[in-house]
């Protein structure tokens, strides 16, 4: 156990310092690898990994790849200046429109969409409005936070959604109408909880006449009223797929390719391009981390964990639920929610009562944001706004991590009883 947790603490902390500019997913492989030699994880144990986390990381690049193509003919520019014009000026309706449609981005495209490409666009555009600092900051905290707390509707919506629901072989309509009333429900509580926290900061007017015309934004109108055609359809894709149980990432990879390539006979994105920016560091981050954590596995942390999880059952649904969602939440805080699922997965694997599945994807969607290195989005978040000379400190996070979170989750946490 003491082998197998250094080698996970020493690439934890090199994924979140990234020294040298030394990349999430290289540092990761090379955990990974050090396990491996060091016998704390077998070759068998990379190939059960590989086929937990495949589905997930490629449909992630999917819609990674339908994010960024989107984003070049202005289709999230387009949302966010309309957003902002249908609040008419009101800083307190902005807010809130400006929270909807990072809910909307977070479930279609998500978490980590979110965060690569609507954040520098509302950046940007708060520029222009020439907001203060603080409320600058006041709406990218409750961007960021929301990012998180809506990717619950979709199995494709976050990473954690994809791995847990593939491990327990949950389909994608059977997903959903579990956890559709969740998502609502976080939506709502979490603007209401960010509305209350930050509304000292929030402008009565804003000028929204310093913006363009959401029209002049598009590069191509044509691709850009086709591509509301292309998400219905492949919605749909979705759920014809689930019915002849087919994976995530055929219909997720295999629609941002397509539309890629549609794009690209339009002149609209440049195939190779946007192929090769797309972030492949993620798959080497996903695989090589969750191989790391299998150590743990393979040390005892998930037998100590079924037993918690075991006594929680005993106590009823109520307690079970909520210390199933607040124990993810609580490690995804401290060590990532991308282990913490896996962890958590395989320690309720034996214990027959589906609805702690759902408790530990909302912990292990909500609870990360507690701490700046709690997930990928995140930090890729805090990347993006650090390139954009907007710094958050490890501290200022966390408090506002800390107040927002729990009140959040324990109400969304109910929603499953």
């Amino acid at each position: 156990m003491i082998l197998a947790s250094s080698i996970f603490l020493v690439t934890l902390i090199f994924v979140i310092w990234q020294p040298k500019n030394l990349q999430i997913g290289t540092t990761a492989v090379i955990g990974a690898i050090v396990a491996l030699v060091l016998g704390v994880v077998s070759f068998d144990d990379v190939l059960v990994v590989s086929n937990i986390v495949w589905d997930a990381t490629l449909a992630f690049i999917g819609i990674i790849i339908l994010s960024m193509v989107l984003d070049e003919i202005g289709f999230f520019e387009w949302c966010a200046i309309k957003m902002a014009k249908l609040s008419k000026g009101n800083g307190h309706l902005m807010f809130v429109y400006a929270l909807i449609l990072g809910s909307f981005v977070s479930a279609l495209f998500a978490n980590d969409g979110a965060a690569l490409i609507l954040t520098p666009i509302l950046l940007a555009k708060m520029r222009i409005l020439k907001l203060n600092a603080k409320t600058i900051l006041a709406f990218l905290l409750a961007g960021g936070f929301i990012s998180d707390s809506a990717s619950l509707p979709f199995v494709f919506s976050n990473l954690t959604n994809i791995v847990t629901a593939n491990y327990f072989n949950i389909g994608f309509l059977e997903y959903l109408s579990n956890m559709f009333i969740p998502y609502v429900v976080s939506t709502i509580v979490s603007i209401l909880v960010l509305w209350i926290i930050l509304r000292k900061d929030i402008p009565k007017e804003v000028d929204i006449t310093l913006l363009k015309n959401p029209d002049e934004v598009l590069k191509n109108k044509t691709l850009f009223k086709f591509s509301w055609f292309f998400l219905a359809l492949l919605l749909v894709a979705y759920f014809i797929g689930d019915s002849f149980d087919l994976p995530v990432s055929v219909f997720a990879l295999g629609g941002g390719l397509i539309f890629l390539s549609i794009a690209s006979y339009y002149k609209a994105a440049k195939a190779w391009l946007t192929i090769k920016t797309a972030p492949w560091q993620v798959v080497w981050f996903s695989i090589g981390l969750y191989i790391v954590v299998y150590g743990l596995k393979n040390a005892g942390l998930t037998d100590y964990l079924t037993i918690v999880l075991n006594d929680l059952v005993q106590r009823g649904d109520m307690v079970a639920i909520l210390g199933t969602g607040f124990i993810s939440a609580i490690l995804s805080a401290i060590m990532n929610n991308m282990p913490t699922v896996m962890v958590m997965d395989i320690a309720l694997q034996d214990i027959p009562n589906q609805a702690l599945a759902y408790a530990n994807i909302i912990g292990c969607n909500l609870g990360p944001k507690m701490t700046p290195f709690g997930s990928l989005a995140t930090l890729l978040w805090l990347h993006v706004l650090s390139q954009k000379g907007v710094k958050i400190g490890f501290w200022q996070y966390s408090k506002f991590g800390l107040i927002v979170t729990p009140p959040v989750l324990f109400i969304v946490l109910l929603t499953l009883i």
